[in-house]
């Protein structure tokens, strides 16, 4: 029976691959703007048509923008929802447009003076960012900017989706480490001066920290500061925001990159001592960003579950 579900579980897992790979390879046919035609479609559907995960996303952005009416927050959720496809988009057709001969034409660094002094220097590097703006965009250009970096992200159930992802993402400079077992690579990269980036707003256990996420306590992740106290490493906050034109409409395969704090364990403030403090501060810089673009964000997420 065993040996029956785990034959079943594989061949599911092979045609959810093979949907995927189907999918990805029409997108990659296309033209940017009947990508982005397509993402806005899809946005209608998955907000008008058939809602998805419609009450969590109200519960969000009710603890997040309490004061926003239901016209704004349902025209805001329409509005996150492009970005969610328009991202898909970008990823498949980022290597056909971004190269190392055009890539600003494509992505602008803002505030990038201490990450670029950081990236100089023979020292471990933490950078911290979330579920927010196009964060594989971020990744992709360090590999254009020959700055290879280490991403610690969970892996599939489905194998072969994982190593199809696993694979496009190496191809663009990022190398993965499993987020579960990945201590002892995560312990060798920093060890050799490397690169780390850390996805940090999604609800962690009871037994991480508790810090305020838009006013609200939420259980937050932990080891990102216990392990840059241990390593003595500066931690960065960045994320890819798309920039929008004059109407307020995305542009498709443009980015601003702003980092938008830089915190050293070798030089850490009065106020910011322990585990418990490096957390709020990065999770504070985070909110900050959001703030400023909430329709980039995936609201999605249950952040506030514990």
């Amino acid at each position: 029976m065993k040996k029956q579900r785990r034959w079943f579980k594989a061949v599911i897992d092979y045609l959810i691959y093979l949907i995927v790979r189907v999918l990805f390879c029409t997108v990659q046919s296309l033209s940017l703007q009947t990508g982005h035609r397509f993402a806005r479609a899809a946005a209608f559907v998955f907000t008008d048509i058939i809602p998805v995960r419609q009450k969590l996303l109200y519960q969000n952005l009710n603890i997040a923008f309490p004061d926003l009416s239901d016209t704004d927050r349902h025209r805001l959720i329409r509005a996150m929802w492009e970005h969610l496809f328009l991202m898909g988009v970008e990823v498949a057709l980022a290597r056909r447009h971004i190269r190392d001969v055009n890539w600003q034409e494509h992505i602008n660094l803002i505030g990038a003076e201490p990450l670029l002094d950081l990236l100089n220097q023979d020292r471990p590097l933490i950078i911290v960012t979330g579920h927010f703006g196009n964060f594989e965009i971020g990744g992709f250009a360090l590999g254009v900017l020959t700055y290879p970096s280490h991403t610690v992200a969970r892996t599939l159930d489905n194998p072969y989706l994982n190593q199809f992802i696993k694979d496009f993402r190496e191809s663009t400079g990022q190398y993965l480490i499993a987020k579960k077992g990945g201590a002892g690579d995560i312990i060798r990269v920093l060890e050799n001066n490397g690169l780390i980036a850390f996805l940090t707003d999604q609800a962690a256990s009871r037994k991480d920290c508790k810090v305020n996420f838009f006013g609200k306590p939420a259980q937050t992740f932990k080891a990102i500061a216990v392990t840059a106290i241990q390593f003595q490493t500066p931690i960065v906050v960045c994320y890819s925001l798309r920039r929008k034109d004059s109407s307020g409409r995305f542009m498709p395969m443009h980015f601003d990159v702003h980092i938008n704090g830089v915190l050293d364990m070798k030089k850490l403030p009065a106020d910011i001592q322990n585990v418990t403090d490096i957390t709020q501060w990065y999770t504070q810089k985070l909110e900050e960003g959001i703030r400023r673009s909430p329709d980039q964000y995936w609201w999605i997420h249950n952040r506030w579950k514990r």
